[in-house]
């Protein structure tokens, strides 16, 4: 059965807030399951993409440790764009499962559920550390000014992007916007159409 739009959203921003949360004290796990567990996977990928990130920024750290980063965020990059379109075929099977086709004057969306829910993800990530830089030890008044206006504005978006998702799922449920899966078709992962790939091998051949 298909959930309704607005309590779908809110079990996705839930499982995001709580997640972020646990990981951050226990290694990444998933423990949800259907359509749920899609989007927790997807989201696992954006944590590791995210910390990974700051790791790469960091003066730190040697040039092979960047070097071996760069290619953990190549690959949870690859995967968080994979994992955005299972989320949208889960939702189509599910649409199929019920019967749903789209109107003959159906609509497409700038942007499909699973990138949406993507963006979701991202923004608890950034609200998380928001509110870790603001209740950091040591932080002056106008730091904690900067990050105040930064997370009110996160939280504004965020809100507005859950409601926008809601109303998209509506109309894809009633028929009024056809739901398809845009491939992502990245050119850089694939060793035959990544000239630096396909011209290494050869001369290694």
């Amino acid at each position: 059965m298909l959930p309704a739009p607005q309590d779908l959203v809110r079990q996705i921003t839930a499982l995001h807030g709580e997640t972020v949360v646990h990981w951050h004290t226990n290694p990444p796990d998933n423990r949800y399951n259907g359509l749920l567990g899609v989007v927790c996977q997807q989201h696992q990928f954006n944590y590791l993409l995210w910390h990974e990130e700051d790791i790469a920024r960091s003066p730190d750290v040697s040039d092979r440790r960047i070097a071996a980063v760069k290619r953990s965020i190549d690959r949870y990059n690859q995967q968080r764009n994979d994992w955005i379109e299972k989320f949208d075929e889960s939702l189509i099977d599910l649409l199929a499962a019920e019967g749903i086709l789209p109107r003959e004057a159906a609509r497409l969306n700038t942007e499909t559920p699973g990138s949406a829910t993507d963006r979701l993800s991202i923004m608890a990530l950034r609200i998380y550390h928001f509110v870790e830089q603001f209740e950091r030890e040591g932080a002056g008044e106008a730091h904690r000014a900067k990050v105040q206006e930064r997370l009110d504005r996160c939280r504004l978006q965020h809100a507005d992007l859950s409601q926008a998702l809601a109303e998209l799922l509506d109309d894809i449920w009633s028929g009024r916007k056809v739901l398809k899966v845009y491939r992502q078709m990245k050119m850089y992962n694939d060793p035959t159409l990544n000239p630096h790939l396909y011209r290494s091998q050869r001369i290694a051949g």
